[in-house]
């Protein structure tokens, strides 16, 4: 299936931006600042991403929304350095199939920030985040991409879980509060729900969150009022280091005004001139019913 491609820099909501185009999808990254992905949908539909630039601050730091990568610590998955502000613009390359988004080279830490998305089937993108070191010092982090999703509410979140070994398991941390007093929920939240083979999120709009030990590295939202299913996928090495032994996350914010889907790669050590990398792979699909852990599988084969 011809994919009709197009790439291009436009205006989105008075910020400069680039946008992927094809017959199943529409990608749009703020190059003003960041980098970020403030949409992504249907080419006429809604955009599943929360996107609300300024509403949700912490210092100089902007939630803004959409999708965004930030950089985990050793023994700390969030970190005052986690929120440094990204507010510069980025530097843009474009080529054929895929656009590269590099921002500003932080002033502390020495490390740059950037991911490029690939176009690899009309309804299929890879996204390959990168930290480079840029000082003359060692870095040791992890990388961490989230994607704030807006939710209906028929909307579920499926987490295949598993290898299909005959030892067979999977690993979540659950938490009480956090951050200060985010949460309150506690432990026994029937927004998190488990079945056979997934671990399923049905948003209430409590704040919380769990992050999961998923062999599959997949994380996958299902829509019944579009009819269609977003899942992004992550490999997972079953030796690294992740944060509290985990690769995946889910974070429901109060009022269901956001839910967060999170993919962490493994803590390590980055010389100077190295680049970490951590590539996720979206598809976007239609698909009337939730679908299996079966299928979800299948999509990225």
């Amino acid at each position: 299936m011809k994919s009709g491609l197009t790439i291009k820099r436009i205006n989105f909501e008075g910020l400069e931006a680039i946008e992927l185009r094809t017959t199943a999808l529409r990608l749009v990254a703020i190059t003003a600042r960041g980098p970020r992905v403030a949409f992504f949908g249907r080419p006429d539909g809604d955009n599943l991403l929360y996107w609300a630039p300024g509403k949700h601050r912490r210092g100089k730091w902007d939630l803004l929304g959409g999708h965004r990568l930030w950089a985990t610590r050793p023994g700390a998955d969030e970190a005052e350095e986690t929120y440094a502000a990204d507010n510069q613009p980025c530097e843009v390359e474009t080529h054929a199939r895929s656009i590269t988004l590099t921002g500003a080279v932080d002033p502390v830490q020495r490390i740059q920030r950037g991911f490029k998305i690939t176009l690899l089937e009309s309804d299929c993108i890879a996204i390959d985040h990168f930290v480079r070191n840029e000082s003359e010092m060692l870095w040791s982090g992890g990388l961490w991409a989230l994607t704030c999703s807006v939710p209906t509410k028929e909307t579920r979140y499926l987490v295949p879980l598993g290898d299909g070994s005959s030892w067979d398991s999977a690993t979540m941390v659950g938490f009480r509060t956090w951050g200060g007093g985010h949460g309150g929920v506690g432990f026994d939240d029937p927004q998190f729900q488990f079945t056979q083979d997934a671990f399923v999120l049905h948003p209430a709009g409590r704040e919380n969150k769990r992050m999961i030990r998923a062999d599959a590295g997949i994380i996958a939202l299902h829509d019944p009022v579009q009819r269609l299913v977003f899942a992004k996928q992550v490999d997972y090495q079953a030796a690294g280091n992740y944060p509290m032994g985990t690769n995946i996350a889910l974070y429901v914010g109060p009022d269901n005004f956001m839910v967060e889907m999170e993919t962490m790669g493994p803590v390590v050590t980055v010389k100077p001139g190295q680049v970490l990398a951590h590539r996720e792979t979206w598809v976007l699909t239609t698909a009337k019913a939730a679908p299996t852990s079966e299928k979800l599988r299948g999509l990225f084969v």
